[in-house]
């Protein structure tokens, strides 16, 4: 989950609605380079890459000190990581292709990792054999899916930098990097243009817990159900 310190406590945006911000930003990418007949499996990896990890099932919520775990504070899950690639797998080779580059990209520094990636890299040799297609049209959708994953991180955690200056959202396909400034009060703007559309609009969810600790998953959990969901959106244009 994402996790957010504010004035009325802890922000927290789940990792599935993370996700879905990132798929409303991919079903707005340009047409001519939506990849054909795969563009809604790659739309759908996209939307699913992190829906392994559920807040309101998991344990591993809290630190030491009671308080929730920002997604960065997490580590290599073997467990997690299988249940990701299975999810895939029943869906579609090409999804599973895509989420696995994800896991080698979040993952490929961990040594207690290593052993797991290895595996994957020998699976999606059957994987690519199975769609027909190259390394390196995998790794091009990959660099798609990684750059809404990235802009999607940089909303929910409001990083957007203010004064129109420039913040870095991620290299896209063809290893273009994106540039993103804010441009007014929930308005976003990008250089170079990626998307079809002159300006769409983008929204997420959250959820603000005013306690700062909590005994255990179990009360988190409840805590994080019983508060007021708020609606975030954005609009999204060129600069």
């Amino acid at each position: 989950m994402i996790v957010n310190y504010t004035e009325s406590g802890w922000q927290v945006i789940t990792q599935r609605s993370h996700g879905l911000l990132a798929a409303q930003i991919c079903a707005n990418w340009k047409f001519n380079e939506q990849y054909g007949s795969r563009w809604i499996e790659t739309l759908t990896a996209v939307a699913e890459h992190d829906d392994v990890y559920n807040e309101f099932e998991n344990d591993d919520l809290l630190n030491e000190y009671g308080g929730p775990v920002n997604f960065k504070m997490t580590v290599f899950r073997k467990d997690y990581c299988t249940r990701l690639i299975e999810m895939a797998i029943t869906k579609s080779s090409w999804i599973a292709l895509l989420v696995s580059r994800h896991i080698q990209f979040v993952h490929g520094s961990n040594p207690a990792a290593a052993n797991f990636i290895k595996g994957l890299k020998k699976q999606e040799k059957d994987w690519i054999s199975t769609r027909g297609v190259t390394s390196k049209e995998v790794s091009e959708a990959y660099l798609l899916l990684q750059f809404c994953d990235a802009f999607s991180l940089l909303i929910c955690q409001g990083m957007i930098q203010p004064e129109q200056r420039k913040i870095e959202i991620s290299k896209g396909p063809g290893q273009v990097s994106y540039m993103c400034v804010a441009g007014g009060i929930n308005k976003l703007l990008v250089t170079p243009w990626p998307f079809e559309k002159e300006k769409f609009r983008v929204s997420f969810e959250s959820r603000t817990l005013p306690r700062l600790t909590f005994k255990n998953a179990a009360e988190f959990r409840k805590e994080l159900w019983s508060v007021e969901t708020v609606v975030h959106q954005f609009s999204i244009s060129a600069f």
